[in-house]
This record gives structure tokens, sequence and C-alpha cells, in this order.
């Protein structure tokens, strides 16, 4: 700092704040110091880049010669051993709940709600009292058919015994038998009136039955569509809706490739198209926890969709396929094969072709082409391009930038969650087959 006074120097490079340019400082104030010198002594542009030159080869021969960067570390990477198994393949559709047995309640006799009987939306057996129709002119329309029938029996049993008498007469020749005739034709007009009051009888009977509307089966009551006090046309008004619960129908459609590959199923005796299991799953239920089976199957393919529709029949003691609801569909493709199964999230997609990299020798990532198959489980079968004892990276295959790649392994179960449970460490890795 003397010598810089005693120059006449002055400024950030006399005291030693300059700016911050890391190792470089030293230089860039030794060159600051040598420019003001230059210039209050009256030298010229020349000489100010002649003399930066020279302090800046001698700073650059000061540092130690140049090294290569180092190599970056090898990327964590978890792997997992190819799973190989007995798997059945199983089929996903969509479809949707429908009630085995629906019923639009109608009155079967014209007449005002009296009393509507149920609760809304309650669960209701079949011969429950739903809704009472105003029963008073049935009731007497009833009673007047009983009348008449009375009297037509009556007047039978009249003529029944006109016509004994006229018999016992003709035969001790104290009648004619014209006369005879004409008794027993008036029994037989009384027997036929005696049948047409014991009809309208029975029709009045049932009229005032009817006006007690009763569930025809077990299920689930809508809301009451007509209240006390209106006017319910025979056959025409819809009282309420009552649905089945349990059993129920979820019926989907699969397009014609899968038909035809069930039919070929089929016919080889592996699987039956109708009996084929299947299982169900709604819209917020992971997997498919309801099971059912296929029983029924359209006559015909729909030309203008490609598709064809089926449907199961499932359990539902707990009430919980609501007709109506979306359902996730699988069924059974086929019978039990043997498959190699791997972690979806370890396939990778190039244009038109699905691969994977499994570990090598010495723990490099080895790009394998693969052919995929149908889920199961979680995991995708795959149908060439793996062999049995593949170890395949699931997680961090993102970190894998080429083929040949060295990576830091880390053993899980295959299909784990990416905070699963290691089962082994990097420490294990042999340097001749990748994880040991």
């Amino acid at each position: 700092m003397e010598t810089n006074q005693r120059l006449g120097v002055s400024g950030p490079g006399a005291t030693g704040d300059y700016p911050d340019h890391g190792r470089d400082r030293p230089i860039y104030g030794t060159i600051e110091r040598a420019r003001r010198h230059l210039l209050r002594y009256g030298f010229g542009a020349a000489a100010l880049v002649a003399a930066a030159a020279v302090i800046s080869l001698a700073a650059g021969g000061s540092e130690a010669p140049g090294r290569l960067p180092a190599s970056p570390p090898a990327p964590q990477v978890s792997v997992a051993q190819v799973i190989s198994r007995q798997v059945t393949p199983w089929d996903e559709f969509t479809g949707h709940v429908e009630a085995v047995q629906s019923v639009d309640l109608r009155p079967r006799v014209t007449g005002y709600v009296e009393r509507v009987a149920f609760r809304e939306g309650q669960m209701v057996r079949r011969g429950d009292l739903l809704f009472v129709i105003d029963a008073r002119s049935y009731r007497a329309e009833h009673e007047r058919a009983a009348a008449e029938l009375a009297r037509a029996q009556s007047e039978a049993a009249l003529a029944r015994s006109q016509d004994a008498r006229t018999q016992a007469l003709v035969a001790a020749k104290a009648a004619s038998r014209e006369e005879a005739d004409a008794r027993h034709a008036a029994l037989a007009q009384s027997l036929a009136a005696v049948r047409a009051a014991q009809a309208a009888a029975t029709r009045a009977r049932l009229d005032l039955g009817f006006t007690e509307v009763r569930s025809p089966i077990d299920g689930r009551a809508g809301r009451a569509l007509l209240t006390v006090g209106n006017l319910a046309q025979a056959d025409a008004t819809v009282l309420t809706t009552v649905v089945s619960v349990d059993p129920v129908h979820v019926y989907f459609e699969g397009d014609e490739q899968a038909y035809l590959r069930y039919l070929d199923t089929a016919d080889s005796g592996r699987r039956a198209a109708v009996g084929s299991p299947v299982r169900i799953g709604l819209a917020d239920e992971t997997g498919y926890p309801h099971a059912g089976t296929l029983d029924f199957i359209d006559n015909q393919v729909d030309p203008r969709t490609g598709t064809i529709r089926a449907r199961a029949v499932v359990a539902n003691p707990d009430h919980t396929l609501t007709p109506g609801l979306f359902a996730r569909v699988q069924m059974a493709g086929g019978g039990a094969e043997s498959a190699l199964l791997v972690d979806e999230k370890s396939v990778l997609t190039d244009q038109d072709r699905k691969y994977v990299y499994v570990l090598g020798p010495h723990n490099v990532a080895v790009r394998k082409d693969i052919e995929l198959g149908r889920r199961v489980d979680g995991l995708r079968i795959v149908r060439a391009g793996l062999a049995p004892g593949d170890i395949v990276i699931v997680q961090g295959v993102q970190k894998v930038f080429f083929a040949g790649m060295p990576v830091a392994p880390t053993v899980v179960a295959m299909g784990a969650s990416p905070s699963g449970q290691r089962v082994a460490t990097g420490a294990g890795v042999g340097a001749g087959a990748g994880v040991n």
C-alpha cells in the first residue's frame, strides 16, 4: 500500500477492495494498478495492452496444469426382478348397473289417492301396501254384485225345483212334454245367470282389492309421484317406481375383436363364454371388489359401433351397487397361463416401440425392446423381450440417458411404491452380473 501511495495509485486496487471475481481478484487488482500507473506517467494505449497481456500470461503460468473434469456419480435407481408366475388375463370394459327387476307402479282402478302408505326411498317387500285409493264406490259395487249373485242363486234353486216336479208329472203323464222342456230351459237360464252374477261379483271384489296398491316385488321404492287427493287413472298414472337391489345386472359392451377372441376361447374348451367370472368396481373404488358371472350375450353385433352387449349378474347384499351407477368391468380372458410381469412405470416408449432398461454386467443399463400384453393385478404382462431372472429398472428410469450408462441400483419388490421398503442396497451390487 505504501508503494501505491508513493506512486499516486488510489481506488479499489490500492486498498484491495476490487470487485469480487473469485480467484481472479489479485490479477484484476494488479492490472488495475498497472493501468493507473502507466496513465499517470503518460504511456499510451499500446503499452496498456502489452502490460495486461504480460500480467495475464504470468498469472496463467502460475496455476497448475489443467485436469480432466471428474466423472459424475452413477445415478441412484431402484431395480426389481421380473415376476414369473401363472396368471389369469382379464379384459377391461366400462358399463353401468341396472336393476334385475324394475316396476313402474300403476293403479288398476281409477280413483282419488286417499293415503300414501310408505316412506319414500325405503326398502319394501312383495305385497307391502304402498297406496290406498278411495274405495267407497268399489265397495258399493261389490255389495251390489253380491246381491245380484244371491238373487240369481235363488232363482236357480226355484227353477231346479220346478224342473224336478215337471219331470215327475211327465212320468205320471200328468204334464205335457212341452211344459217339461220349458221348465228345463228355465233351469238352464237361471244357472247361466248364476255364473254371470258370480263373474260380476268376482270382478267387483277384485276392483275393491285393487284400491290397495301393493308392491309386486322386493326392492327399494322411489318417491311418490302422486300425493293424497290427486286422481289416479287406471293403467295410466305412475304412482312410484320399485327396483330390485339384490342381485343386480351390469351391462357392458365389448368390441368385436374381444368377442371373437372369447368365441375362440369357448370353442377350445378353456372357458365357456356364459358363466365366465366377472369383477366389478365403482368409480370411487380401488380395484374390483365385487364378483359376478356373465349370464347373457346379445345375439348380434351393433354394425354402427362394432360392439356387442353383454350382461353380468352380481350379488349386492350391502346394496352398494345402485342402479344407474357407472361400473368398471373386468372379465376373465381365458384360462391360467404362465407369464412374465413388470411394473408399468418401468416401460418406456420410443415412437412405436416399447422398451425397458435391465441391469447388465458391471451395473450398467441395458435396453431391451419388449412386447406388452394385458394388465394383471396392477402389473403388465410382457409377451416378448424379457427372460425370467432379468432385473428391470423400475424407479429412477428418467435418470438413465443412454444404454450402457452406469447406475447405482437398489433392489425393491416389483410393483412397490416409490417409498416402499428396500430389499437390498447398492452395497450388495456385484460387478459381474448386476445386483447379486
